[in-house]
């Protein structure tokens, strides 16, 4: 990325007005476009530079969510004479695409920032799941941008009309394309996504075309891509590290890599991707419908007509029995925390002398 300005990486509102206060101390606004081990790239529109994160915001760092990813908005004090810069601040996020870190933690996972639209890539073959897809709609939904279901593949799909109507009813609502990396078809109804200074990110499994279909949009072949397993149509992991690359169309591209597992961090945004479900259970007979074998029961009463499929449904219920249980699991971790502070507090008050 050399010779582009800040209005080419999405600078604008609100981060202008986020950054007034900041202007007086000798900063520069920068956009991190890359994550590298122990440090950053980032640019402020004169070019690139390495940057570190300062002592006194390591320090006051306390959650994966304070440390920058790539996307962010930051506070920078350029060291010319080192070509280096060191990282002050992150200015507020717009929007922000997480999950829950892998593992036992219950720690939120920052994933890229300040994203205008999160393409959702699914392939039209074996490895085509419909509840994996809803699950990926639901995190785009809590991000606060806006989501798009990328078909890709679609070269390889003699007749797609059954996987069709099974994305439509899963994306309830959300935009669906069908493309193909290969030939280029579909790609045109793309270009209101990608215009100058908006800023995109891919988000799927492994081997559903992520980088082949970057590669298009690049016009070139920059993205390593791999063949998947003729066996299930699954893929390998081909894309490691995120990087934001500048695309032919003005646009920004995040691409990330393939997720195996992926848990949601917040549940707000089931309301809009289960739009309708929600509004099934908003116009039950009664509040405290179980929805089960109640009478008047307007969620049983679509499944049985066939215009909610029972699938989707029980996901609804798996998904938010996760977000329920990591909430508790996160409200006593928040008590354990604060009793302890509580109790440090009393100990030195005790220690003070008299």
């Amino acid at each position: 990325m050399s010779s582009v300005s800040l209005e080419d990486l999405g600078w604008g509102e609100p981060f202008k007005s986020h950054f007034e206060a900041r202007a007086i101390k000798g900063e520069t606004p920068a956009r991190v476009i890359e994550e590298q081990r122990g440090a950053y790239v980032v640019h402020t529109g004169d070019g690139e530079w390495v940057a570190s994160i300062s002592g006194r915001m390591r320090h006051s760092a306390v959650r994966r969510i304070d440390f920058p990813a790539v996307g962010d908005w930051v506070a920078v004090k350029i060291r010319p004479e080192e070509k280096k810069a060191t990282l002050q601040a992150i200015l507020p996020r717009k929007s922000k695409l997480s999950r829950k870190a892998s593992g036992h933690n219950d720690e939120e996972q920052l994933i890229a920032a300040n994203l205008d639209t999160v393409f959702v890539v699914t392939s039209l073959n074996k490895d085509f799941n419909a509840r994996r897809l809803e699950r990926y709609l639901v995190m785009v939904s809590d991000s606060g941008a806006e989501a798009v279901v990328l078909l890709s593949k679609a070269d390889l799909e003699a007749s797609a009309e059954v996987t069709l109507q099974e994305v439509e009813a899963a994306a309830a609502g959300v935009p669906v394309f069908k493309v193909s990396a290969l030939t280029g078809a579909g790609l045109e109804a793309l270009a209101p996504y990608l215009k100058r200074g908006k800023t995109v990110a891919l988000i799927g499994s492994s081997g559903v075309g992520k980088s082949t279909l970057i590669n298009r949009l690049l016009g070139s072949e920059r993205q390593a891509v791999q063949q998947v397993r003729a066996s299930d149509d699954r893929g390998r992991h081909t894309t490691t590290s995120r990087r934001m690359i500048p695309l032919l169309q003005g646009g920004l591209l995040i691409d990330t890599p393939g997720m195996r597992e992926l848990q949601l961090w917040d549940s707000q945004g089931m309301i809009d991707a289960f739009a309708d479900v929600v509004a099934l259970i908003a116009s039950c007979r009664f509040r405290d419908c179980k929805h089960r074998t109640d009478a008047g029961c307007a969620v049983q009463a679509a499944i049985q007509a066939g215009n909610l499929s029972q699938n989707r449904y029980d996901n609804y219920l798996q998904l938010g029995k996760e977000s329920q249980n990591l909430a508790n699991r996160r409200a006593i971790e928040a008590e354990i925390k604060a009793n302890e502070k509580i109790r440090k507090t009393r100990a030195a008050y005790k220690r003070e002398p008299r």
